[in-house]
């Protein structure tokens, strides 16, 4: 921020200081003794200084001079918008467009009073320009993170039909090949990458195709674009993935393998035809994951030790429940990291292989082969194996070769789609195992699920109330009675959402003898959890909050995810 932001007078900018009460007279008098001193602007002492927020300065000028800010770390800027005015320009006047309103453009300002600016903005981008307020590390951040969109001017040019049924295919492949088209894709999943995004979603509407991201479990929007590119776009991403481009009725699965932001990333590409055109879905798989410690996931010491003794048994089940997108299968192979080494046989079948693990026999489901998950289990009983990870038990006769295979000598993992761990015993038996054979190879479950952590930069402590803990059903005598949590509030690091990257919730269920003879007896769903619970096993809300009072996250992101 210099002398020019907002207003050429800043001769009053103490008294409107100490009015608005950003300062105290003490600090105010020290700014001026050291503006004195270095001779610069005061609005540059009291920023550089740390004594007045950059954001709260500029908000109180703009307001004091009657122009309206603009976050914007809060706001998403329209790649459209801002390709209207060269990168060059951008940073020149600090300034960037950032959205359409009433065909007006937006332009946020580090000095709104630059008429040359506006002027020079205005005839650039032929439109009519509102000047908003912001502050020149906002508009410098801005102007860098969507510098790579200048794509978006070259598309708008491009000639391509819009029509979802595309004339000719060769003007499909040739438009996909375009410098801008593939500018694009690379930047799109360069960024998803950096945004720690899990998924990417382009999505065609009526009128343009939208872009969003999952970040931490949540989808945002990131962009929008001309919709004459949408084909364009399909395409290339379509034969990365090697899958069919002629193809637009039916749904295509491929996969893409690069680098991007330095990291090697697998792509699962799934598409998906609607009634404006196909829709893809990309999901991002850093391989980074895979190398993941079982206490890098968010395990409590105690329940990790209590894992640990499952694992570490040469034989057994031990199932990993949870919805979709639950971090299942970083789960297993964190189990399969800790105990993998060379005198073991491991072999996984998965559906599909999401990551490869050095040291680890991997095999893909091909349904249209007749390979299936029953067939390789099978087949992996004469290949000597220690142990084996089944990607999923969806029927009866996964069900019983895994348990079979449990029964004979062999640790067996695999993953079932229930709500918690009690169910899974219950889920199993309803497809047709027998309840004794279930309770005797069963030696574990855990079920999870993923919340967000807090923000280390923005989380900010509270005191709940007494009663706002009761109603929680807050395990006094475990956290104690005046517990400190934090709750989010966001800034620039976590993207103003107040979280940051995901922790799991773990609720862990060992298979004693007291839960196997209930299991035999064909005891109901809810005895077996009143078993376990006495036993040890802590639910998946009481999880949580342990780790709301370790300060990872927030008692609202906890409700969020377990009901």
């Amino acid at each position: 921020m210099d002398g020019r932001t907002l207003t050429r007078d800043t001769g009053h900018l103490g008294a409107l200081l100490l009015e608005e009460g950003v300062v105290s007279a003490d600090v105010l008098e020290r700014a001026l003794e050291i503006q004195a001193e270095r001779r610069i602007p005061l609005s540059r002492v009291l920023v550089e200084e740390k004594m007045v927020d950059e954001r709260t300065l500029v908000r109180l000028l703009a307001r004091h001079v009657g122009h309206e800010y603009v976050d914007l770390q809060a706001v998403t800027v329209d790649p459209a918008a801002a390709s209207l005015v060269p990168e060059s320009l951008a940073r020149r006047y600090a300034a960037i467009p950032y959205a359409f309103e009433d065909g007006k453009l937006l332009v946020a300002m580090a000095d709104p009073a630059n008429v040359l600016a506006l002027d020079d903005i205005r005839a650039i981008s032929g439109r009519d320009v509102v000047a908003r307020v912001a502050t020149r590390g906002d508009v410098e951040a801005a102007v860098t993170r969507v510098s790579s969109l200048d794509t978006a001017a070259d598309l708008s040019g491009m000639d391509v039909d819009t029509d979802i049924e595309m004339q000719n295919l060769r003007d499909v492949e040739a438009a996909a090949e375009e410098a801008p088209v593939v500018r694009l894709v690379n930047m799109l999943i360069t960024r998803a990458t950096v945004d720690r995004a899990s998924d990417i979603h382009i999505e065609p509407t009526e009128k343009d195709l939208r872009i969003r991201f999952r970040i931490d479990g949540v989808l945002h929007e990131v962009m929008r674009t001309p919709r004459s590119i949408m084909n364009a776009v399909v395409s290339r991403l379509k034969i990365m993935s090697e899958i069919d481009i002629a193809e637009r009725r039916r749904p295509q699965d491929g996969r893409i393998n690069l680098r991007a932001a330095g990291r090697q990333i697998d792509l699962r590409v799934s598409t998906l035809p609607t009634i404006y055109g196909e829709k893809v879905v990309m999901r991002i798989l850093d391989t980074s994951t895979a190398t993941l410690g079982l206490p890098e996931l968010g395990f409590l010491p105690d329940t990790l030790s209590r894992y640990a003794q499952s694992y570490n048994r040469p034989y057994g089940t031990i199932l990993v429940t949870g919805p979709t997108g639950s971090g299942k299968t970083t789960t297993l192979y964190g189990t399969l990291n800790a105990i993998n080494r060379p005198e073991l046989n491991i072999i996984t079948v998965e559906d599909p292989v999401e990551y490869r693990l050095p040291g680890i026999n991997q095999v893909q489901v091909n349904k249209k082969a007749g390979l299936t998950f029953a067939n390789a289990l099978r087949s992996f009983l004469r290949q000597d194996p220690d142990v084996m990870l089944v990607g999923e038990i969806r029927d009866l006769e996964t069900a019983t070769i895994a348990i079979e295979s449990a029964l004979t000598g062999h640790l067996v993992l695999s993953t079932l789609h229930t709500n918690d761990a009690p169910t899974s015993i219950s889920r199993l038996v309803e497809m047709g195992v027998e309840p004794f054979l279930v309770g005797s190879a069963l030696d574990a479950v855990l079920a999870q699920r993923l919340a967000r952590r807090l923000c280390k930069e923005c989380k900010e402590p509270y005191q709940p109330s007494r009663a706002a803990l009761e109603e929680l059903e807050w395990p006094f005598e475990e956290l104690g009675d005046e517990p400190s949590l934090h709750r989010a509030k966001g800034c620039g690091s976590c993207s103003n959402t107040g979280f940051r990257g995901r922790l799991a919730l773990h609720e862990l269920m060992t298979v004693t003898e007291e839960i196997e003879r209930l299991t035999a007896d064909h005891a109901t769903t809810e005895a077996i959890r009143h078993m376990a619970i006495d036993q040890g096993m802590r639910p998946l809300r009481i999880d949580g909050l342990h780790k709301v009072a370790a300060g990872l996250t927030s008692i609202e992101e906890i409700l969020r995810v377990v009901v």
